[in-house]
């Protein structure tokens, strides 16, 4: 009795249930026959009736949104990937085995589904997961990660304020509904749920849901889709700070040039340099958006509208000084021949002023005159001073009367070119570029405020 029962005792484990010969892996797997070089289980698929379809299980997690790269319609996030599905040719007791449910071998050993990626670009560079998970049961599962690099349809109606969504697909690759059949393991709420619990970084965009789609086959012949759908918005702080402000105060810089005088080249320089200062904003922009884009992106409507108000008001300016210039041409023409009108009069009035002065002169020379030799000066005295002194008051009377004239000449002359000046002071074509100028400038604001409230408008609706 007792050599029994310490027989028994040798067999049985340390816990005192199972013997310690079945409490490995290796047994499982040399229960199972397990091993590279049976084929049975790698090369078919696990059914004991290929009538029946193997339901494979598939479950996905958004780890990280790596890049969304809009000038080549890609997205490349990072994602974690379960799939299992049961094989029929694998089942044990656990209480065989030291309670062992589950076993981890190489996944080269077992059969796989071929699932692919209908958007996938590019082969995954990182190594898939050498090992698989096996249960008593018999289902199996393999977890793998991966750096997705997949097309998408971008799009950039709304840029920067753009929502995106991009799609991965997963089906077989060879096998149609008869062998293979596709379903999630999770909901949309739970997909979503999941996905924001292990999301390690976003850059620059703001995940939003995932929403998780089946397409079934309708014939036989056909095949099972899972369609993970992936919602994310753009932060776009970045570009209203770095692209869209700048071109706004380059738009208040064109209004307020309409303060610089016309009369010089400045204005029209300044103009021109703020021109081009947005055409180098847009050929940034040309860098970022894509060519194939069935809609013009309002970014590109809103650069493209204050590019042509300002290239409007750069010819407005043009016009401007144009018509300044007209009147320019008879200006400096009338200001020689003021110069060459003034040099007669100053000649006048030296010539009147000496004739002024020369009047004394006169009077003290009509004492000495000729006289004969046969009259006595003292005769002759009386006679000489009346002749004289009436002779030099006709010739005072004239000059003075010469000098009147020719002061009210000079006065009518003063007046006239007073008069010209002024003219040519504000010309004509001077007062059609003012005006002009004015009536541009209320239109110029009327439009920009139109325009600008009209985009942010379509931008907030969108």
């Amino acid at each position: 009795m007792m050599l029994a029962a310490f027989l028994f005792l040798l067999f049985l484990s340390t816990d005192g249930v199972y013997p310690e010969r079945n409490c490995s892996y290796q047994d499982v797997l040399n229960h199972l026959e397990l091993t590279k070089s049976n084929e049975l289980y790698s090369m078919t698929r696990p059914v004991k009736n290929y009538k029946h379809p193997t339901r494979v299980f598939l479950e996905v997690l958004l780890y990280a949104i790596l890049d969304v790269v809009e000038k080549e319609q890609k997205f490349i996030p990072y994602v974690w990937t379960v799939m299992r599905w049961h094989n029929e040719y694998i089942s044990w007791d656990p209480n065989e085995f030291c309670g062992i449910a589950n076993v981890s071998l190489p996944t080269e050993i077992l059969w796989k589904p071929d699932l692919t990626i209908e958007e996938m670009t590019e082969k995954d560079k990182a190594p898939p997961s050498p090992y698989l998970t096996i249960n008593d049961k018999g289902d199996v599962e393999v977890q793998n990660d991966q750096v997705l690099v997949s097309t998408c349809r971008m799009h950039i109606y709304n840029f920067p304020f753009d929502m995106q969504s991009c799609n991965l697909s997963f089906k077989s690759v060879i096998h149609t509904v008869k062998d293979i059949r596709l379903q999630p393991s999770d909901n949309s709420s739970e997909a979503t749920e999941w996905s924001r619990e292990v999301m390690r970084t976003q850059y620059e965009w703001l995940f939003i849901n995932m929403t998780v789609t089946t397409n079934n086959a309708s014939d036989l012949e056909g095949q099972d889709v899972i369609i993970y759908t992936i919602n994310m918005k753009r932060r776009s702080l970045l570009y209203i700070v770095n692209f869209l402000l700048p071109i706004l105060f380059f738009l208040c810089l064109d209004l307020a040039s309409f303060l610089i005088s016309d009369s010089g080249g400045e204005k029209l320089s300044f103009k021109v340099t703020v021109l081009l200062a947005v055409t180098v904003l847009q050929l940034i922009l040309n860098e970022i958006l894509p060519s194939s884009s069935n809609r013009i992106p309002l970014i590109a409507v809103y650069c493209i509208g204050i590019f042509a108000l300002m290239l409007l008001s750069l010819l407005e300016t043009i016009l401007v000084m144009y018509l300044m210039e007209k009147d320019s041409s008879p200006q400096d023409e009338a200001n020689r021949n003021q110069s060459l009108s003034e040099e007669p009069n100053k000649q006048d009035k030296t010539n009147i002023q000496s004739c002024q002065k020369a009047v004394p002169k006169w009077t003290r020379c009509t004492c000495i005159y000729d006289v004969s030799t046969s009259e006595t000066p003292l005769e002759l005295l009386p006679v000489a001073k009346e002749a004289s002194s009436s002779k030099l008051m006709d010739e005072c009377h004239a000059l003075e009367k010469l000098s009147d004239e020719l002061k009210e000449i000079e006065k009518t002359l003063s007046l006239l070119l007073s008069d010209r000046k002024e003219d040519e002071k504000c010309g004509y074509w001077t007062r059609v570029a003012k005006g002009v100028n004015r009536a541009f400038f209320v239109f110029y604001v009327a439009v920009v405020s139109l325009f600008l409230i009209v985009i942010f408008l379509k931008w907030k609706n969108a």
